[in-house]
């Protein structure tokens, strides 16, 4: 059997058959378990030498709130690379990787009419059953989703589809969509014309032919803004994919180009590491109201703030949210964190950033991509299909789920688990990401599997 200890303080290692950690040496009842050179909580129960710790015999630490310290952060460096890849330039200064026509509702209520369309004009769509029945702070949720899917850049036209009688209402829409570009977006309320099938078609045939036109150029690399996430880890995935991310992320970062990693939950645990990072005071501050507020959250609900890992975490090795939570924000590299954006919000310079939002898998994708990202990175141990609004490329933390799902596939990380250096293999996966974003299909567009999904924390009328 293989091991792999991560950490010289750690007390146990990772079986590389299996994902699960053993001891490497004795651990006595109630003492800590160390893995990542950090406690993942403690022993329920004497475990010897060679046994398998996992939550049968081990649980949480984590309980109530916490008193967060600030620290004058240190840095490391990464050298940067001048490098460039084939976009579609906007009129705002960003880039587009792709240059799709989109049908975006604005309720629920005309989602059968938004997919007729876009089949008939063999254009995208992103339904939703949002956009009515909904107050305040929620309703303004689905309008800034919404908002900033119509902005990213990798829309080359979208056309606004209303019904006419829903709180969403397309002047309050338009007011909250701000600044966009006038010649690559139309509107329709159904309610309001005759044929709303044969009114779209003419609007979606106009925008075809304002992107007939359009001709990828070189770009600097800064112009990426590269989502982060993770979904169905495993015990393989502090090891292999999320690291390897990390080191991705380095690298993005060095050359002037943007990061984002959201799934607040998956930070609780670890968030210390990510405060220590913070440029400043300032974004030390925002950092804290950022976990305390989702702990918030969880509690205003009645729920248990460290309600996680999920099932299929535990299946694949992980036994509590340290654990989880270490191995998840290792996607965010060694960087600066720059700042700290609430749902709904962009970056508004380079560097990385920490996005408000949920871990649920559909939900954070969405929420990239409304925060401008034209790609994801979305690592896996247990594998995925789901595509967002941008190419979402699945990067496996294990060869058996990379040799059984290629068709999902998009990256493997396996290898640093037999030894490959780390960042040679994630100069690797920047060439790749350097072909996705020049036009190279990742596997979720090759399938054709693209959906939203927005957060909801309200009444429902």
């Amino acid at each position: 059997m293989g091991k792999i200890i991560i950490s010289p303080e750690d007390n146990v290692a990772v079986d590389t058959e299996t994902g699960f950690k053993v001891a490497v040496k004795d651990i006595k009842k109630d003492e800590k378990v160390i893995k990542y050179g950090y406690p993942i909580g403690h022993v329920t129960a004497d475990i010897k030498e060679g046994e398998t710790v996992h939550t049968n015999n081990m649980c949480t630490d984590l309980s109530g709130r916490v008193e967060y310290r600030y620290k004058e952060p240190v840095f490391e460096s990464c050298t940067a690379r001048e490098e460039f890849f084939y976009g579609y330039k906007r009129f705002d200064g960003s880039v587009g990787i792709r240059n799709d026509i989109t049908v975006i509702p604005l309720v629920g209520c005309i989602n059968p009419v938004a997919q007729k369309i876009a089949a008939r004009c063999g254009v995208k769509v992103y339904t939703h059953p949002y956009g009515c029945s909904q107050l305040g702070d929620d309703h303004r949720t689905t309008q800034k989703i919404l908002a900033g899917l119509v902005r990213n850049p990798d829309n080359g036209g979208v056309l606004v589809l209303g019904l006419g009688c829903e709180n969403n209402t397309m002047d309050s829409f338009r007011e909250m969509l701000g600044s966009y570009d006038e010649s690559r977006v139309r509107f329709l309320v159904c309610q309001q014309c005759g044929d709303e099938i044969a009114e779209a078609e003419k609007l979606i045939n106009q925008l075809k032919e304002r992107i007939s036109a359009d001709k990828r150029e070189k770009c600097s690399v800064s112009a990426l803004r590269v989502g982060l996430k993770c979904g169905g880890s495993d015990g393989y995935s502090g090891i292999s994919a999320n690291p390897l991310v990390g080191s991705f992320s380095d690298i993005l970062v060095s050359c002037g180009g943007t990061a984002v990693m959201t799934e607040v939950p998956e930070m609780f645990g670890a968030e210390q590491l990510l405060m220590d990072r913070a440029k400043n005071r300032e974004v030390f501050d925002r950092t804290v109201r950022l976990i305390n507020n989702f702990k918030r959250y969880f509690e205003s609900h009645g729920q248990v703030i460290y309600e996680n890992p999920s099932p299929g975490n535990k299946a694949g090795g992980i036994s509590t949210l340290e654990e989880k939570s270490l191995g998840c924000t290792q996607k965010s590299g060694r960087s600066a964190v720059c700042g700290v954006l609430d749902y709904g919000e962009k970056p508004d310079d380079s560097g990385l950033y920490l996005l408000n939002g949920p871990g649920n898998d559909m939900v954070a994708v969405t929420n990239l991509a409304a925060a401008g990202c034209q790609l994801i990175l979305f690592t896996t141990g247990r594998g995925t299909p789901l595509g967002g609004p941008v190419p979402t490329v699945k990067i496996s933390s294990n060869k058996n789920i990379y040799d059984k799902k290629r068709h999902w596939i998009d990256f493997d990380a396996s290898p640093i688990i037999d030894g490959t250096d780390k960042e040679v293999l994630a100069n690797e996966l920047f060439d790749y990401v350097l072909r996705v974003a020049s036009g190279e299909e990742t596997r979720n567009e090759v399938n054709g599997f693209s959906d939203i999904a927005i957060f909801k924390d309200g009444v429902t009328l």
